[in-house]
């Protein structure tokens, strides 16, 4: 018989604790932590959880479940601010508002090449030799970027591979983005100068560039140079058109603009990136807030842990940020992030003039996020509620899987495992397999495999086990599922196989219950079958992509493969030499043997593998 836990005494903890700064955690029954929280005064601070009135009942709930408070003293509350998003990044409390955002920012990067560097989409750690530009917002904002870079300065982007081994110019100098300077169709002179005046252009000096190239065009005109004026006038068109398009402040300045918009049901932080006075971009966030904290408090937290780091890395602090609310602990979170980045660093929400209008820009853009988010999230869950109904489930469906396998007549089979929850494509749980030791084309055998896969990893806690496991196909594949569930004694899953039905059109699927074996036909127009068919779809786009991939991995070293003597490594050295296996393939013996790693001998054997037949 289980007993409840004794009733927490908070007085007997209140007692012995000091007035100095530090970080507290509430504690459950289990010892697993419930909130974490910084103080000026640690005594002050945790009796306020106890007062007689006054707490939200998000807040009575959470203080409901408090068995035990842990603190920490630090030396200063600055102390206690790192200390605190340091815990809280780790121990993931339930009711403190958690920025889910594990993604590092993707940057453009100049290449340290001698007389050709190129500009590129980079995301990772910034070790690598060169020069990086950014952050920006998002992948699609680089992308943008780098697509205005080459049409404005034609500088190369392709890998170093592919431009040592080209002989004769590709697509994008036919289009006019590249000067071909693989094949020398521009001086290594001309070509720094185009790299000069994008990095100007990345800067935020596309002013001072405008200048250079209209001096340049003068110069043209007047030594009767008139198709380099021609095409200096066009470039400098194109550079005006893409500074209209872009909303440029007069007085420049690097500023992240972050606003934030509520509604019942959750809120939506929007941070616009500001660099050189140009607009890089933005991008929503949608942190958690259990305790209803208000706008004020959930800016603190999320400024806190937005730059104070995720995952172990710091981004990059601007020297202004402007906010839409004034954060709590503003002058302490100014004077840290001002000894993070090492340097003075603004933080201010009375504004006016250009930066005004970009925090009311802001704004709209998060209310507008938000008002979004919540009707995808009623729609699913209208979907998730009708699921359940058309199943006939006593208790409601909230974590559906789906499996589906690709392949190209038998070779490279990969099957895919996509899971939704009540807040769509949870994708930090999707996986692939790669399977092997079947015979080519047997679908069943591969579903097997994936299955078999899988749960054993789910019912060794790896993660949760799903309410409804959907199969993308007919009555063979659901049976392989029913038989690996019982093979490892899985219980209260249900199953049914999406099949595409008589006409394979969509709206026509047919569900195939693996309890009975009966078949089920939804309205077409229903939400349980949307929500069905929007899972299936992914499924089958993960798949395909996983599919794509290995095919495309095999279709490059497949033919080294088998060749005695050349293992990874050498196929490895002989790709990056060559820049392909059409380039081994053309190789001559003696251009086989300069490649590291390969003697004459093992020249002359792979020589003769590739021109056997």
């Amino acid at each position: 018989m289980s007993t409840a836990p004794p009733r927490f005494d908070p007085d007997a903890v209140l007692r012995h604790l000091t007035r100095r700064p530090g970080v507290y955690e509430m504690l459950d029954a289990a010892g697993e932590v419930l909130y974490v929280g910084k103080a000026r005064n640690l005594r002050a601070r945790v009796s306020s959880y106890f007062r007689g009135s006054g707490l939200t009942a998000k807040t009575l709930a959470m203080v409901g479940r408090i068995q035990d408070i842990r603190t920490t003293v630090t030396a200063s509350e600055t102390e206690a601010l790192l200390l605190e998003q340091s815990l809280i990044k780790d121990r993931r409390p339930p009711f403190n508002v958690v920025l889910r955002d594990d993604k590092s920012y993707p940057y453009i990067q100049l290449t340290t090449h001698a007389d050709f560097p190129r500009l590129d989409f980079y995301r990772g750690s910034r070790r690598r030799p060169g020069r990086y530009f950014g952050p920006y917002p998002s992948a699609g904002a680089v992308r943008e970027t780098l697509n205005v870079l080459q049409k404005l300065f034609r500088i190369r982007n392709c890998s170093d591979t592919y431009f040592r081994n080209r002989a004769r110019p590709c697509l994008q100098h036919q289009i006019g983005r590249c000067t071909a300077p693989c094949v020398g169709l521009i001086e290594p002179a001309e070509y720094a100068e185009d790299v000069r005046h994008a990095v100007l252009f990345l800067e935020g000096r596309s002013e001072q560039v405008m200048h250079e190239l209209d001096t340049a065009m003068g110069a043209a005109a007047r030594q009767l140079e008139f198709e380099r004026a021609a095409r200096l006038r066009d470039q400098i068109g194109q550079l005006r058109r893409v500074q209209q398009q872009q909303d440029v402040d007069g007085a420049s300045g690097d500023v992240d603009v972050v606003a934030i918009a509520e509604q019942p049901g959750g809120l939506c932080v929007q941070v616009m990136t500001i660099r050189g006075g140009r607009l890089l971009g933005s991008r929503d966030f949608f942190p958690r807030d259990e305790l209803e904290s208000g706008a004020e408090a959930v800016l603190t937290a999320f400024l806190s842990q937005y730059y104070l780091g995720q995952g172990g890395a710091v981004r990059e602090i601007p020297r202004e940020v402007l906010t839409s609310h004034a954060a709590d602990d503003a002058p302490l979170l100014a004077r840290v992030l001002g000894e993070v980045a090492g340097r003075r660093v603004r933080l201010t929400h009375k504004v006016r003039g250009q930066r005004a209008r970009w925090v009311r820009l802001a704004q709209d853009n998060a209310a507008q996020g938000l008002a979004a988010r919540l009707v995808d999230r009623q729609n699913l869950a209208q979907r998730f509620e009708a699921l359940t109904l058309a199943l006939g489930r006593d208790e409601s469906v909230k974590r559906l899987e789906c499996f589906d396998i690709s392949h190209t007549a038998g070779e490279h089979t990969v099957a895919s495992c996509v899971v939704f929850d009540e807040n769509g494509p949870l994708k930090s749980d999707y996986r692939r397999f790669n399977i092997s030791d079947i015979t080519p084309g047997d679908d069943y055998a591969a579903m097997e495999q994936a299955l078999r896969r899988r749960y054993k990893r789910l019912k060794a806690g790896e993660a949760r086990i799903p309410d409804v496991l959907l199969i993308d196909g007919g009555k063979g594949q659901v049976s392989q599922a029913m038989t690996v569930l019982s093979d490892l004694d899985i219980a209260g899953i249900t199953v049914f196989g999406v099949a595409k039905g008589v006409t394979r059109r969509a709206g026509f699927e047919t569900l195939i219950d693996g309890a009975t074996g009966r078949e089920l036909a939804l309205p077409p127009t229903g939400a349980a079958l949307h929500l069905i068919q929007h899972i299936r779809d992914e499924a089958h786009r993960f798949a395909i992509t996983g599919h794509r991939q290995r095919r495309g991995k095999a279709q490059t070293s497949s033919e080294l493969e088998g060749i005695e003597g050349v293992g990874p490594q050498r196929r490895r050295n002989l790709i990056q030499h060559f820049g392909g296996i059409r380039g081994v393939k053309g190789a001559s013996i003696n251009e086989l043997a300069r490649v590291p790693g390969i003697s004459t001998r093992l020249a002359e054997h792979i020589y003769a593998a590739l021109h056997a037949s």
